[in-house]
C-alpha cells in the first residue's frame, strides 16, 4: 500500500546539456559537454584554470553563442534569451557579482526583480516600484540572512556578502542557479558555513551547480562532480570516484613525464585530497634554468674541494607571498 502512495520520483533532469559546444575563432572552449543537475542535487564542475568552466556557464544562460541543447526541466531553453532563462527559472552568479554599496541588503535583491522597459519605468517614476510582497524575504531566509536585511554591505562580513550574492540569484522563484566561484577568498571556517547554507539551500528543491577552486568545499557539499580540462569532460561521478581518476590528477599535476618538486606534489595532494606519490619513491628534482647541476661539473671541479654554492634554493621556485605577489630570481616577493 506504502508503494502506491508514494508518487515516483521524476525522470526529467532539472539541467540537461546535450553535446553542448562554444567556439571562439578556432579555439574550441567547450566540446560536446553532456551533463545534468537533478532538483535539489548539487553539482561541482572543476578543472584548471583555462578548462572552460565560466564558458559553459555562459552557455548555459544564453550569454556567449553555443552548439547543442540546453534543457529546463524537459523544456528547451538554448534558443531564448538569457532574460527569458532568468524568467523560467535559471539563475546564476558572476565571479566579479559585487553589491550596490550604497544599497541596503534587501534593496540590492529588490534590484534583481526590478521590471524594465518604458511601462515600468512610468510607474516607477509617478508611484514607485516594489517587488512583490514576500520575495525578497524568501529569498533571505534561504541564505539565513533576514535579520540583515536593511544593513549594507560595507556592514557585513565578506562571508555574509557572498550569500547576499547567492540570494540576489534565487530571488524571484529560481529553480536552478549556477554559481560561479561563490566562495572565492573566503577562510576555512567562513568556507564551512558556506557550505553549509548551500546544503540548505538545495534541500529546498533548487538544483545548483556550483564552480570553485576551494576543493574541500566542492568535495564536502557536491553529490556529483565533473571534471573539465581543455573544454572536455574528462571524469565524472562521485566526489570519492573523482578524487582516485588518474586522469583528474594528471590534470591537476601534469603528465608522468612533468617533473616535480616534493613541494609542487604538496599543492596537488592538498587540493585533490589524494596521495598522487609512492610511498618511499623519491621525486626527481627540477633545476633551475641555466644553472649546471653538480653531477655534470668536472671532475677537476669536485676535487677542488670546494662546496656548490647556489643563491637561491629549489624551493624558492614554489615559494608565493601572502599577497598573491610572485617571487622574483633572489627569491624575495615582489611588492602586488
Amino acid at each position: 500500500m506504502s508503494d502506491l502512495l508514494t508518487a515516483p520520483a521524476s525522470a526529467t533532469p532539472l539541467l540537461s546539456t546535450h553535446a553542448l559546444s562554444v567556439r571562439y575563432g578556432g579555439v574550441s572552449a567547450n566540446a560536446d559537454i553532456d551533463l545534468t543537475v537533478d532538483a535539489g542535487e548539487i553539482v561541482g564542475l572543476i578543472g584548471p584554470n583555462g578548462a572552460g568552466k565560466t564558458t559553459f556557464v555562459d552557455a548555459v544562460t544564453g550569454f556567449t553563442r553555443a552548439k547543442g541543447q540546453v534543457l529546463l526541466d524537459g523544456t528547451r531553453v538554448d534558443r531564448s534569451s538569457p532574460h527569458k532563462r532568468r524568467n523560467a527559472g535559471m539563475a546564476r552568479t558572476w565571479q566579479a557579482g559585487e553589491l550596490f554599496a550604497d544599497l541596503t541588503v534587501a534593496q540590492n535583491l529588490a534590484v534583481a526583480v526590478q521590471r524594465v522597459g518604458l511601462r515600468a519605468l512610468f510607474f516607477d517614476v509617478v508611484t514607485g516600484s516594489k517587488p512583490p510582497a514576500g520575495v525578497v524575504e524568501q529569498a533571505l531566509d534561504l541564505v539565513g540572512l533576514r535579520d540583515v536585511a536593511d544593513r549594507r554591505p560595507d556592514e557585513l562580513t565578506l562571508g555574509q556578502q557572498k550569500l547576499v550574492g547567492v540570494a540576489r540569484a534565487l530571488v524571484g522563484g529560481t529553480r536552478l542557479v549556477l554559481l560561479d566561484e561563490p566562495a572565492a577568498g573566503l577562510d576555512t571556517h567562513e568556507s564551512r558555513l558556506f557550505g553549509t547554507e548551500l546544503r540548505r539551500i538545495a534541500s529546498t528543491g533548487i538544483g545548483i551547480l556550483l564552480i570553485d577552486h576551494d576543493m574541500s568545499l566542492v568535495l564536502d557539499v557536491c553529490d556529483r562532480l565533473y571534471v573539465l580540462d581543455f573544454g572536455r569532460v574528462i571524469a565524472s561521478g562521485s566526489p570519492a570516484e573523482i578524487q582516485d581518476d588518474p586522469a583528474v590528477v594528471a590534470a591537476y599535476l601534469g603528465s608522468a613525464e612533468v617533473e616535480a618538486d616534493e613541494e609542487a606534489l604538496a599543492v596537488v595532494e592538498e587540493s585533490l585530497g589524494v596521495e598522487v606519490r609512492s610511498p618511499g619513491v623519491e621525486s626527481p628534482s627540477v633545476e633551475s634554468p641555466g644553472v649546471e647541476s653538480p653531477s655534470a661539473k668536472s671532475s677537476g671541479e669536485e676535487s677542488s674541494g670546494e662546496e656548490p654554492h647556489s643563491d637561491t634554493t629549489e624551493s624558492t621556485r614554489y615559494d608565493t607571498a601572502r599577497d598573491g605577489s610572485e617571487p622574483d630570481s633572489s627569491g624575495k616577493a615582489e611588492q602586488a
